[in-house]
C-alpha cells in the first residue's frame, strides 16, 4: 500500500519579517523528521510530503520539530490529497473568481462551532464573496487581497480556530505537486 501524501500549510511563515525560515531549511527539517518526497512551494510555508502517520500526528510532529530544532512556534495544518481535491472541486465561486491571485482558500483547523458561527458568520463581512466549506473558507477579493476584509484574523478571533490563507494559484499548484 502506498504511503499517503499530504499538503503541509505552516501559518505565518515569512510574513512581514516574522518567523523566518528558508524553504531549504524546512525541507531539511522535514527530512530529518523522516518524511519522504519532501517538496516546498514558494517562501510561505507550503510543503508536500509522504508520511505513514495520519494528518494530526504529522502536524504535531512538524510543530514540535520547528520549535525544538529552529525555535519557531508555528501552527501547522495538514490536508490529505483527497481533502485538497475536495477544496478545489467544491469551489463555490468558480464562475466568479477569475483571478487566482485574488482568490483565497482560508484553511481552518476544524469546522467552527455552530453557535459561534451563528453569531459571527464570516460571510457577513463581504456577502457574495465569502463562502464556508468543509474546513475551508473561500474568499474572492475582486479589488485585491489588501482591500479585502482580514478573514483569517476574523475567524481566529471569533470562531476559535486556527486559520491560514493561500491564494488559488498556490492551492492548485500544491495539488499538482501532490501528483494526484
Amino acid at each position: 500500500m502506498p504511503v499517503p501524501r499530504y499538503v503541509v500549510l505552516l501559518r505565518g511563515i515569512n510574513v512581514g519579517g516574522n518567523k523566518k525560515i528558508a524553504m531549504a531549511d524546512l525541507r531539511e527539517l522535514l527530512s530529518r523528521l523522516e518524511y519522504a518526497d519532501v517538496r516546498t512551494h514558494l517562501q510561505s510555508g507550503n510543503a508536500v510530503l509522504s508520511s505513514p502517520s495520519g494528518p494530526a500526528e504529522t502536524a504535531s510532529r512538524i510543530e514540535t520539530g520547528l520549535l525544538e530544532e529552529l525555535g519557531i512556534s508555528v501552527r501547522c495544518l495538514v490536508r490529505t490529497g483527497d481533502e485538497l481535491r475536495a477544496v478545489i472541486d467544491g469551489n463555490p465561486l468558480a464562475g466568479v473568481a477569475t483571478n487566482g491571485s485574488r482568490y483565497l482558500a482560508v484553511f481552518i483547523s476544524e469546522q467552527p462551532d455552530p453557535g459561534l458561527l451563528a453569531g459571527h458568520d464570516p460571510a457577513g463581512l463581504a456577502p457574495g464573496e465569502i463562502h464556508l466549506g468543509e474546513r475551508v473558507i473561500y474568499q474572492w477579493c475582486p479589488e485585491g487581497i489588501m482591500a479585502a476584509p482580514p478573514l483569517a484574523a476574523y475567524v481566529e478571533k471569533h470562531l476559535g480556530v486556527v486559520a491560514t490563507a493561500r491564494n488559488w494559484n498556490t492551492v492548485t499548484r500544491l495539488q499538482a505537486l501532490l501528483g494526484e
